[in-house]
């Protein structure tokens, strides 16, 4: 009787500890297996957001090196044209010297044939000078000539050039305070000019000649600018 008693509670014990061995094993595989899978979802994510900055990586230096391009090939587009804008304007300054130091050349070597009398049209004026061997400046317009009094125009800047020429005052040192229609001559004009320190000061009468330019016919000079 014993005997069965012992056997029985023997078998019980084995049982009891084979169902918590159970328990126990298959907590440890589920522990397991969450660590593995918490795992796995780590190195998944790390490799996407890694694979995510070597893919925007080049995009964002690309972009950098479009934008330094843009601002190189501007730089450049910007220097260039700085360079023929004052290549033009040196251009043109050069050209504007050349006529003027002909135009002096000319009134120099005319110098001896000037007559010169005292007075003149008023009693500003101290002196009248003309000289028979003045000859047209010349000119780049063609066509039938109608005199324009605007100071961006072909027309006044080669009337200058025959007061140049008159006058022999050099057109940097040179203040217009008239040129404007002689009323009394057709196709002539009068102007009014003096150095910029006004100590010479000068009226001086031109006409057209067709085809040739401005001449000079008198020149006048005067006491005052009035």
């Amino acid at each position: 009787m014993n005997n069965d008693l012992n056997h029985t509670s023997r078998s019980g014990n084995r049982a009891k500890r084979r169902k918590t061995n159970l328990v126990l094993n298959t907590l440890i595989i589920i522990v397991l297996a969450l660590i593995i899978f918490v795992a796995y979802n780590i190195f998944v994510s790390g490799n996407d957001d890694t694979a995510s900055t070597t893919k925007e990586t080049p995009n964002t230096e690309q972009k950098q090196a479009v934008n330094n391009e843009q601002k190189d090939n501007s730089g450049a587009t910007t220097e260039e044209e700085a360079s023929q804008e004052v290549t033009a304007e040196d251009t043109k300054l050069d050209e504007e010297k050349q006529t003027e130091e002909d135009s002096s050349e000319k009134a120099d070597a005319d110098d001896s044939q000037k007559v010169v009398s005292d007075g003149g049209s008023s009693s500003n004026v101290l002196r009248t000078i003309e000289n028979p061997t003045w000859k047209p400046v010349g000119t780049s317009q063609t066509g039938e000539h109608v005199p324009v009094y605007d100071s961006s125009s072909v027309d006044w800047q080669e009337m200058l050039n025959a007061i140049t020429y008159a006058t022999g005052l050099d057109q940097s040192n040179m203040t217009v305070w008239f040129l404007g229609s002689d009323r009394s001559t057709t196709n002539a004009s009068i102007g009014t000019v003096s150095s910029k320190d006004k100590q010479q000061k000068y009226k001086v009468y031109i006409k057209w000649v067709d085809g040739q330019g401005w001449m000079p016919t008198k020149v006048e000079e005067l006491a005052e600018i009035q």
